[in-house]
């Protein structure tokens, strides 16, 4: 468990919760109490939307503080002075261990160093300023599950603002300042939701793509140009190497699984390794 000491990474985190906070906040004061105070429904809402804001926070530090996969620095720093000087094998692509020049240890294959993060990273697919940390092997799966219940939260948003809208509460006892507060804050909401929604719905898609053909964001960058072919693999197979090998009703589950895609790592080499 680590947290990055990104300042742009911690002000996104906090944001993040912010905005969170600000949403429950609309939702069970100024739309659930204020238009179904008299519903059979309103329980109902007010644990159905705060059982996704707790899985969507357990998720979140879930991809926060676990390790993205970082390679294990060696005990002993070796001696890689002639490849600082002729700058090869410093690339993490490919199917063969590399070298890295900059953490002067050997890395796995599709490896790759994050500056931010000063480690090499297995499988690593970009550093996320929203998790503060990098998406790699080990915590993609919690990534995904962050971005699918923010979606889910920005959709239940908008749905509950446009209810009030819809089906205002007649007999609710409320002034007209009460009603002016609720609507401006049902517009800032609205703005939220379709803001985060639309940039969540960009990346997850992204990440089904790459999932789907096998490549990270740093592959597809090193690989531009070039034929690719894509993975003669199962679908479901592919998918099980970020979510794990459980039921797919688990995949949705903030917990921890070991990925069927560890095993090309667990070699003799990094026992003599300190992480």
């Amino acid at each position: 468990m680590a947290f990055i000491r990104d300042p742009c990474g911690v002000v996104c985190v906090v944001i993040t919760y912010i905005a969170i906070m600000y949403a429950d906040y609309v939702v069970l004061r100024w739309i659930i109490l204020q238009t179904m105070e008299d519903s059979i429904w309103a329980p109902v809402h007010v644990v159905m939307f705060n059982t996704i804001i707790f899985l969507l926070c357990m998720s979140h530090l879930k991809a926060v503080l676990s390790d993205p996969g970082r390679v294990p620095l060696p005990a002993s720093r070796l001696d890689f002075s002639d490849l600082h000087t002729t700058g090869k094998n410093n690339n993490g692509g490919g199917s063969e261990w590399t070298v890295c020049t900059r953490c002067e240890t050997y890395r796995p294959p599709r490896a790759h160093h994050c500056r931010i993060c000063k480690r090499c990273i297995r499988r690593m697919d970009h550093h996320c300023p929203w998790i503060n940390n990098c998406v790699g092997e080990r915590n993609q799966k919690f990534f995904l599950q962050f971005l699918f219940y923010v979606g889910i939260l920005c959709i239940y948003s908008v749905s509950m603002v446009t209810y009030s809208f819809i089906y205002p509460c007649t007999s609710c006892n409320v002034s007209t300042l009460e009603t002016q507060t609720r609507m401006l804050h049902s517009v800032i909401l609205l703005l939220e939701s379709a803001l985060f929604g639309l940039f969540v719905l960009a990346i997850m898609v992204d990440q089904m793509h790459a999932i789907l053909h096998d490549e990270t964001a740093v592959e597809a960058v090193q690989m531009k140009g070039k034929d690719m072919q894509l993975p003669n693999r199962r679908k479901i197979q592919l998918f099980t190497d970020v979510f794990g090998r459980g039921h797919p009703v688990c995949w949705l589950m903030p917990c921890t699984n070991f990925n069927s895609s560890q095993r090309y790592y667990d070699t003799p080499l990094l026992m003599s390794y300190d992480v």
